[in-house]
């Protein structure tokens, strides 16, 4: 923040933005369910609109630009793990489309513009990511269970706890993010970036509960509609194409997020 080149501008990517830059990330998008849910309309307004007016910009300046897309372009997957060539299997009408079909709808867009008008685009995948600077209130699992936890409150699992989740650790995903980004401009994507060893939410909340010692006792509550049983990325694109692969194990990554969130709860 205080380095003399650095400039921060809010702005709502669904009205065209003007600037002079060398690359465009577009990670615009609420993407917890929690936090898309809210407002499902402007969710897809981000997506959508938003796509367009960062492709349009990309298209104007001539540079390349990455599109964070997600796991959630597979919906409940048929396919496991999912690999790149898969369709999804996704409800449109679901609760969740918001965000699901918002992503989809906006690597139709980033191909399209890269077909019709040669703009150079980097599509990646991202699948669950964690780490630091999670919000206490995000509603992803590894925050939600890292502060009931720390709070003595009930661990909130939904389902029966045996649906899969794949967890990267957030500096492994921003390596992948660079090392794609500066990668042949032919490598558009889309491509997996995550972590591939699964884990169950059983596991990951029994995990959680040991390493903070907690007197917190596992409740479970109905799955959500939609909710998707399984996810695991294949990730040998990344590791062919650009010598991607992610490093830090869940034990380690875990210990990080857990002491972020004991100094931001005792603030």
């Amino acid at each position: 923040m205080d380095d003399k080149n650095f400039e921060l501008l809010r702005h709502d990517i669904t009205i065209p933005l003007v600037v002079e830059v060398d690359s465009l990330f577009n990670l615009a998008s609420p993407a917890s369910p929690v936090h898309y849910q809210r407002d499902p309309v402007q969710t897809m307004k981000t997506n959508v609109l938003g796509a367009v007016n960062m492709l349009g910009l990309a298209k104007r300046l001539k540079v390349p630009i990455f599109q964070a897309s997600t796991s959630e372009v597979y919906g409940d997957p048929q396919v496991h793990p999912q690999t790149e060539d898969y369709w999804g299997n996704v409800n449109p009408i679901g609760p969740r489309a918001c965000y699901d079909e918002g992503k989809r709808a906006a690597e139709t867009l980033f191909f399209d513009y890269n077909r019709q008008n040669g703009v150079p685009i980097r599509v990646a995948r991202i699948f669950n990511t964690y780490g630091p600077r999670l919000a206490a209130g995000d509603g992803r699992v590894v925050s939600n269970f890292i502060v009931q936890a720390l709070n003595g409150d009930d661990i909130t699992i939904y389902g029966d706890g045996s649906q899969t989740r794949s967890f990267c650790y957030v500096s492994d995903l921003i390596d992948g993010f660079m090392a794609m980004m500066s990668s042949e401009e032919s490598l558009v994507g889309p491509i997996n970036l995550g972590n591939p060893k699964e884990f169950t939410i059983l596991e990951l909340a029994t995990l959680i509960l040991n390493k903070i010692d907690s007197k917190s006792q596992l409740v479970f509550k109905d799955l959500p509609q939609d909710d998707p049983k399984q996810r695991q990325p294949d990730i040998s694109k990344a590791q062919e194409q650009f010598g991607w692969t992610p490093s830090v194990e869940l034990d380690e990554g875990l210990d990080l997020t857990i002491d972020y969130f004991k100094n931001l709860l005792a603030k």
